[in-house]
């Protein structure tokens, strides 16, 4: 419409209006003819574009139900739902009634901040998703769009740190209050920013990756599930061997009867194990674990130098449970499974993100300002899928310590290092239904020593 007054306003208007009063009305109906034309084509270019819009939503939500199903295959065949579990838990029989008021002393005081820590979370991602504040905020940044991606994470992920910081200080307080903690601030802080800025790389490189794909095409969900994917495989495989370094220094476990035992037992469990490592975890903390990472040429056990306090018997059991984990390629499992999640994640987000732009004042995952709008949803869905996580975590969990009752045979042995765990980490011995579910990756002490027990009448061993 601006183009043909243009023109208008620059034709001869007067001397045609005056020489020939009819020909001057002939170009003014024609104009309106036209006129009435372009706007009929600019409703046949609008529906189009609308039927366009359609059909990809629908093709993404296709995709999105396939691999849907997909996941649930593999989280179907790749999780032991069977697993052997024992009686209701009994805290009272195994803990004494001055480690029951422990753990639920320590419980209660770890409560309120964890329950707020989440809140704020949510609020916060709410207000992302819900709200311009987002594009507002991220909308003040100058620069090329890549630069904008790059500080728009870092600006929201700042101010997500700021209120939680001082959070994180009140549950450091709570854990050096029991003896878990024995770090001083300068390493806790030290530590919490290294994580922070992990975090940031990785969302940065997703994020550009993201609003590349969509600045390029329409199909942009495509190309971003694979890529999602293919990230997440990459991030598990170099892990071990780039991540952790920045929080633990590790060595091998040195020669003696336990190193010795240890790669017998993996060996003779028909595990590939090159080495085991000892962290030094004893610089921050009290706390007992060990754990596998990676796969492949990555994959390791790993124990905790406060672990190696224990009787030897006890960290075989440990590293025992460990070797379930690898026989099983459980890290490796849950990587493609984790993988494939993400690749459900960006195509959701391609049909998600039509519901709240119009909410957030921005017009497409293209715009550098959606950064915060797609942080906010992340941060919901990583919140949704938790409890589903934390289910197939616990009967994973659960299998590899029957594996290291099978490999050990012995029950009473497997109690005693429960106990020590649930004691020294001043574990929840009887969660609630709630916080069972928001956090609980592992099955409770109790639980586990009562499955230990149901193993033992199954196998004819002596009751512990």
């Amino acid at each position: 419409m601006s183009e043909r007054l243009d023109a208008d306003d620059a034709s001869p208007a007067g001397e045609t209006a005056g020489t020939d009063h009819a020909g001057g009305t002939a170009t003014k109906a024609t104009g309106a003819a036209t006129g009435a034309a372009e706007g009929n084509s600019g409703e046949v270019d609008t529906e189009t574009e609308a039927q366009g819009s359609g059909r990809l939503r629908r093709e993404a939500a296709i995709a999105l139900v396939l691999l849907g199903l997909v996941i649930m295959a593999v989280a179907m065949f790749s999780t032991p739902w069977e697993v052997l579990v024992g009686g209701p838990p009994d805290p009272a029989r195994d803990f004494s009634a001055a480690e029951v008021a422990r753990a639920q002393a320590f419980d209660a005081a770890t409560t309120l901040p964890s329950y707020l820590s989440l809140s704020l979370t949510l609020v916060f991602a709410g207000v992302l998703v819900a709200t311009p504040f987002g594009a507002r905020l991220l909308g003040r940044l100058k620069g090329p769009w890549w630069l904008r991606v790059i500080l728009g994470v870092l600006a929201i992920t700042a101010i997500v740190e700021v209120i939680r910081w001082p959070l994180g200080m009140w549950f450091e307080m709570i854990l050096r209050d029991y003896g878990l903690s024995i770090q001083d601030w300068a390493g806790w802080a030290g530590d919490r920013l290294k994580n922070l800025g992990v975090e940031v790389f990785l969302l940065a490189v997703m994020l550009l990756a993201l609003v590349a794909l969509a600045r390029r095409f329409r199909r942009w969900w495509i190309p971003a599930a694979v890529g999602a994917f293919a990230l997440t495989l990459v991030a598990s495989f170099v892990y071990p061997v780039v991540i952790e370094p920045l929080f633990n220094d590790f060595t091998s476990m040195q020669q003696g009867s336990l190193r010795t035992n240890l790669l017998e037992m993996a060996e003779r469990d028909g595990v590939p194990v090159e080495d085991v490592l000892v962290a030094d975890a004893s610089r921050r903390t009290t706390a007992l674990n060990a754990y596998v990472s990676g796969f492949g040429a990555t994959r390791r056990i790993v124990v905790y130098d406060t672990l190696l306090k224990a009787p030897q018997a006890e960290v075989e059991l440990v590293v025992a449970h460990e070797l379930g984990h690898a026989k099983y390629d459980d890290v490796l499992y849950g990587t493609l499974v984790g993988g494939l999640g993400a690749a459900l994640g960006a195509i959701l987000l391609f049909l998600v993100f039509g519901l709240v732009r119009r909410r957030t004042g921005v017009g497409s995952v293209a715009d550098p300002r959606a950064v915060g709008a797609i942080m906010g949803l992340m941060t919901i869905g990583s919140l949704i899928m938790g409890p589903i996580q934390n289910v197939i975590s616990r009967h994973i969990e659960a299998r590899a310590d029957v594996h290291a009752l099978d490999l050990t045979q012995d029950p009473a042995t497997f109690i005693a290092m429960q106990k020590r765990l649930a004691v020294t980490n001043i574990s929840d011995l009887s969660p609630d239904a709630v916080e069972y579910v928001l956090y609980a990756s592992h099955p409770s002490g109790p639980e586990r020593i009562a499955m230990a027990r149901a193993w033992a009448r199954l196998n004819g061993a002596p009751l512990p």
